[in-house]
């Protein structure tokens, strides 16, 4: 039987989380890892075999944090509360949004791990079905103009202040929802 781990996945995430945001992709190796954590890199590879591994686990777990409030706001008919769900998310959590709105999946992992493709595949899932869920309860509202408010409205009006480091301005909030009144 062999010892109990020291360190959590989330913990060990949360390292990973701090090197990406302070150093960029390149920064969370095993090496800086184990530094940032007291722990023999060698450790870590027993709760993740890879660097990919690690890099994709984090941004599946991004990802979900984040498509949590979405989809809920979604699946409450509350269209408002989902096109704001981004900027909020995004103040409360910058580290985590910089992470998603600013790196691609590809830039972070080489080669996607296989024993994770069915995570991407759901996190792919989840918002397309909360968005399809949403159109089927308000029929004469299309796909386009739904994700147009609620998607990509948001997402324009985050990534240029998170791209300087800053948080998102609260007044954003007024012409998220401005636009997304009048788009629906």
């Amino acid at each position: 039987m062999g010892r109990p781990a020291k360190f959590s996945a989330d913990q060990i995430l949360d390292a990973a989380l701090e090197l990406l945001v302070e150093q960029g992709p390149a920064g969370p190796t095993t090496v800086a890892l184990g530094e940032r954590l007291g722990a023999p890199a060698g450790s870590l590879y027993h709760r993740f075999r890879s660097r990919d591994l690690l890099l994709a686990t984090l941004w599946v777990r991004t990802v979900e944090r984040f498509q949590q409030g979405f989809v809920a706001a979604l699946d409450a008919d509350d269209v408002e509360a989902a096109a704001l769900h981004t900027p909020r998310w995004c103040r409360l959590h910058p580290d985590e949004a910089g992470v998603l709105l600013l790196y691609r999946r590809t830039d972070l992992v080489a080669a996607w791990p296989a024993e994770l493709g069915e995570e991407l595949r759901r996190i792919e899932r989840v918002p397309a079905a909360a968005l399809e869920g949403y159109l089927a309860r308000h029929p004469g509202l299309d796909a386009t103009t739904l994700a147009f408010a609620v998607v990509d409205v948001p997402y324009g009006a985050v990534r240029r202040h998170l791209g300087s480091g800053d948080p998102p301005p609260p007044q954003i909030d007024d012409l998220i929802v401005t636009t997304c009144r009048a788009l629906l």
